[in-house]
């Protein structure tokens, strides 16, 4: 869609706004964006309040606006010391006080017996009110260039708030009257203005409640940002819904593979597997997240929709975000698919020249029904046959371009190849909207037969050295532990264990080995590690947070968490899930606080939550709960929108009625051209998300 003309002036660079060139576009960029439209769209982080008043009524800490009569100059008495000009209105004196700056500069501003008007934060000293570099100093007759209320920007070196606050007003010159594109009666019922007054009234906050998300200003720009891109995730979802794909229904191979299966399927896992298979059947392009707690049976679904695609006559890749989860699903389901008939391939950036020349041709001929692999399945030189289903597990961990070429190894012929995409974060149905909207979701809400419960314990790190003991004694008894650490080297800041320490004082008081394996090790060491680990020929792994996701150790029935108060909910629960994955009765141990064994309140809650329950769904949701407003979930870490208005947790009902109007209406008008359909295209372009993806694509 091309861009309409009448946006092309909130589309152009910061540098046709007046006030910024060469060296403050930088900044300018830092600080809103490229864009005209990113200092149109960024909103006030505060607001200074200003009185009209003076030297006998003044508070201390008010802004105080004062009219005086400039005194005289008190130049420094010596190098370094303040600049002081002293003033008078009719009930005392105002001393102004500069720590920097040319006294001739300041006399110029205030000439000695001029009438003047001062702003500035008043302090009172022995009586007398003190303003330290006041900020306005003005003939009285320009009174009205002193706002009451100043709305505070993000500021940077370089660039004030003041020029932030200039700036934002010539952006809002340049908004344009749009059509309307919210339906009348939704903006009636709630009071809600039109878009450029509520974009005027952003950029004028009379006080600091007019910056809360819950004010109709905020909430009516919070929902156009919510509709917008609900509607581009709508949209991806119609496009994908109308493209061809290739029939996949189950076959001899799908029956032999669940009759290998050690387990009988849970009924969450057989939901799951009914809805991928009403989607791979009815000849339109799939697009499903399959959501799932750790341990909860991802895996053995999928490995049905892979025997299925390969049932039908067509090939199926599973891609993994590191090659030690790659290998991982490989040595679990390349046996399964052997008993089903079904022939795969491990295909990583390891292969040497000769192994992958085999591999390549294998999967160009169409010998090798499934292939299993990292990042390497998407190069140039690997081409397929008959690729008609694509999994990608721990789908967050890759761009949006990653899987694509991933699914543009498919013969157009047969349409576009379906797409299965897992992930072992449970997060709240809310959060699911802004991250998953263009997909549909299969839940899996409980865990197979024969996993044990995890029984977790919190207690003071001052306990540390009866952790250590019990651990021994399991090590001894041939159990194996993961020792998780925050930190890989020690933080002047924070008395925090650093993993290298705590290997070290492991290995001595155990008297075993002990692996260590964090973020800042080459890749290949890393991996070498944690496979020696699942190998079972390292009884202890001290770990940062590499192992929080996929690791799959069954042995592995204990884990220790330091400092687990620095850690959030969400990542604790993925992080137990290492261990519980056998029939060993498993532990978790979250050790918190320093020496006096101090807990935080918010921290308690996280910690008490996670003793008392496994559910990752529920987790999720107290996490979310518990988190707040302003980024939720470490949301810009974590694969979630970047959101400029909208606040997913306190606007999380105008969120869903956002989901809900944008199906609607393209119910209604798929293609937007209706009169209201036209003015949202507007609305569509004005945020572009289609070039702004959220970033958990």
């Amino acid at each position: 869609m091309m861009r309409p003309e009448i946006l092309f002036p909130l589309f152009a660079d910061v540098t046709t706004l007046k006030g910024v060139g060469p060296r403050s576009a930088p900044l300018v960029q830092k600080v809103a964006g490229p864009l005209v439209r990113d200092v149109l769209f960024l909103s006030p982080s505060g607001v200074i309040q200003r009185r009209r008043t003076t030297a006998m009524e003044a508070v201390d800490g008010e802004i105080g606006v004062f009219e005086v009569t400039i005194d005289r100059l008190i130049p420094p008495h010596k190098h370094g010391a303040p600049i002081k000009v002293r003033a008078i209105d009719d009930t005392g004196f105002i001393h102004l006080i500069w720590f920097a700056g040319s006294p001739r500069h300041i006399e110029s501003l205030a000439p000695r017996g001029s009438r003047r008007l001062v702003t500035g934060k008043v302090e009172r000293f022995n009586s007398e009110v003190q303003i330290a570099h006041p900020d306005y100093i003005l003939p009285v007759e320009k009174a009205d260039e002193i706002p009451l209320s100043e709305p505070v920007y993000p500021a940077t070196q370089g660039l004030t708030s003041r020029q932030i606050r200039k700036l934002a007003q010539g952006a809002l010159a340049l908004a344009p009257e749009l059509p309307e594109w919210q339906e009348p009666n939704w903006l009636a019922a709630r009071r809600w203005v039109g878009w450029r007054v509520a974009l005027e009234a952003l950029h004028a906050p009379a006080n600091e409640s007019d910056l809360t998300p819950d004010t109709p200003v905020r909430q009516r720009l919070a929902y156009d940002e919510l509709f917008a891109h609900q509607l581009a995730l709508a949209r991806r979802r119609r496009a994908r819904q109308i493209t061809p794909a290739a029939r996949i229904t189950p076959g001899e191979a799908s029956a032999r593979l669940l009759g290998a299966l050690p387990f009988t399927l849970t009924g969450a896992q057989e939901q799951a597997v009914a809805e991928i298979r009403a989607d791979l059947a009815s000849g339109e392009q799939m697009g499903r997240l399959l959501q799932g707690d750790v341990g909860s049976g991802k895996t053995a679904v999928a490995a049905l929709a892979l025997a299925d695609a390969a049932s039908s006559g067509f090939q199926a890749a599973l891609m993994a975000p590191t090659e030690i989860l790659a290998r991982q699903h490989y040595d679990k389901l390349s046996p399964l698919l052997d008993q089903a008939g079904v022939s795969s391939l491990l295909l990583t950036g390891r292969d040497t020249a000769a192994e992958r020349r085999g591999k390549l041709a294998a999967l160009a001929s169409g010998d090798a029904q499934v292939a299993i692999g990292t990042h390497a399945l998407f190069q140039d030189a690997v081409q397929f046959d008959r690729l008609a289903l694509a999994v990608i597990d721990e789908q967050h961990r890759f761009g949006v371009r990653e899987r694509q070429r991933l699914q543009a190894k498919g013969d157009p012929a047969l349409g576009g190849v379906h797409l299965l995409t897992m992930s072992a974060t449970p997060i709240p149905r809310t959060l699911e909207l802004t991250q998953y909207g263009e997909l549909e979701v299969s839940r899996l809400m409980e865990k197979p037969s024969g996993r044990t419960p995890v029984t977790t314990a919190v207690l003071p790190l001052a306990r540390i050295g009866e952790v250590a003991k019990r651990l021994k004694a399991a090590v001894e008894a041939g159990a194996q532990a993961y020792w998780i650490c925050p930190l890989v080297a020690e933080s002047e800041a924070i008395d925090l264990a650093a993993a290298e320490d705590r290997a070290n004082d492991l290995r001595k008081y155990l008297g075993t080995e002990v692996g260590l394996a964090h973020g800042q090790m080459p890749g290949a060491e890393r991996e070498a590690v944690m496979a020696e680990f699942a190998q079972g020929r390292l009884p202890v792994l001290v770990a940062t947070t590499v192992v929080e996701v996929g690791v799959d150790v069954p042995n592995a029935s204990i884990m220790v968490i330091e400092h687990a108060d620095c850690f959030g909910l969400a990542q604790l629960h993925q992080l137990r899930g290492r261990v519980g994955r056998g029939a060993k009765a498993s532990s978790c141990i979250l050790l918190y606080g320093g020496e006096d064994g101090a807990l935080g309140e918010t921290a308690k809650e996280r910690l008490e939550t996670l003793r008392r329950t496994e559910d990752g769904f529920v987790i999720a949701e107290e996490d979310f709960r518990l988190r707040g407003g302003g980024d939720p979930l470490g949301l810009k870490q974590s694969g979630f929108p970047a959101y400029r208005f909208a606040d997913p947790i306190r606007h999380r009902s105008l969120l869903l009625a956002a989901a809900d109007d944008a199906r609607l209406l393209l119910g209604r008008d798929p293609e937007l051209a209706s009169e209201r359909g036209q003015a949202v295209r507007l609305l569509e372009a004005l945020f572009d998300w289609k070039n702004e993806r959220p970033t958990a694509d």
